[in-house]
């Protein structure tokens, strides 16, 4: 198993990436490799510098950093070089399992678009990220930002990503599948909600549970929540907010510290031909770590094979 991580990306890179990297590599087994994306020479200093052991990565040199706020198309074609181009040269061409990255969030959707491409009937992948329920663990909710605009057509594939996302990385059985909406009724919502309910409704591939208002998330009512990546990305960021009031506020709470980003990593590209997560870019050493033990949980699940199956 290679599990590629980009040692240039994130704001606090490479010193985050690669703290991250070593407390991974500790808890990965002996046929799991780590595969240390950036400029050689500097990250083996850095890992030395941090006293850990250089031989037990494997390391690809890519010198070139892309910036948070570069073209992510231009930057891909014009940055060869760079660790987010490189990385998926590699796993376009297999020599990596995964790719991970807490750099530019545009580049790493292009990227993945134009090298590793869609599963053939995928219409549009989507990012999916976890949703904390009140009594405990996570659904998962997407699109939250690949697709502003979406069609029906689209919505009622985001189902079948996020549920077999869902049972295979949470090992939820039949789980549970709700359409993000300002009420209930099957009549109510905007032309796309509208559209898209009897679409769900006549998927056998998912087990629909019919609209899911805002105030239903962090409950057992579903544990996968569609929308499209617009409304996604609004409900993301309001969600992260909390765990930061909370800090500020000081209060400690068991259920909002599960807001915390650090603890899931980073949030998958679903519906593209290998396993590719993209970190917050302001992704700490144990969240770095977390997007590596993920990415080595989408690999160990063939995830990517079973979505596969579903959409052929």
């Amino acid at each position: 198993m290679k599990i590629g991580l980009d040692v240039l990306g994130g704001d606090y890179a490479p010193n985050s990436t690669i703290l991250g990297a070593i407390e991974a590599q500790k808890i990965l087994k002996d046929d799991q490799r780590l595969v240390l994306i950036g400029d050689q020479q500097d990250t083996i200093e850095r890992l030395k510098q941090a006293g850990a052991n250089p031989d037990n990565f494997d390391y690809i040199h890519a010198p070139d950093a892309i910036g948070m706020h570069e073209h992510p198309t231009k930057a891909i074609t014009q940055k060869p070089n760079s660790s987010i181009a490189k990385g998926f040269e590699l796993l376009k061409n297999r020599e990596l399992d995964s790719f991970a990255s807490a750099g530019n969030t545009g580049a790493m959707l292009v990227g993945a678009m134009f090298s590793v491409k869609a599963i053939p009937g995928v219409l549009r992948p989507a990012i999916a990220t976890n949703v904390p329920k009140i009594k405990s663990g996570f659904g998962i909710i997407l699109d939250v930002g690949a697709n502003a605009d979406c069609k029906p057509e689209m919505l009622n594939q985001f189902a079948i990503l996020g549920s077999l996302y869902s049972q295979h990385i949470y090992g939820i059985d039949n789980p549970k599948v709700g359409l993000l909406n300002i009420g209930e009724e099957e009549e109510k919502g905007n032309n796309l909600t509208i559209s898209t309910y009897p679409l769900l409704k006549e998927n056998n591939k998912i087990n629909f549970i019919g609209n899911a208002e805002g105030r239903d998330l962090f409950t057992d009512l579903a544990d996968v929540y569609v929308c499209d990546g617009f409304t996604g990305n609004v409900v993301l960021k309001l969600a992260e907010s909390f765990y930061v009031v909370t800090l500020k506020k000081g209060m400690k709470d068991e259920f909002f510290d599960r807001f915390n980003y650090e603890q899931y990593g980073g949030s998958p590209i679903l519906g593209v031909n290998a396993p590719v997560i993209i970190g917050h870019g302001i992704s700490t050493p144990e969240a770095i770590k977390n997007m590596v033990l993920l990415s080595r949980d989408m690999i160990a699940s063939k995830i990517v094979d079973k979505i596969k199956s579903a959409f052929n």
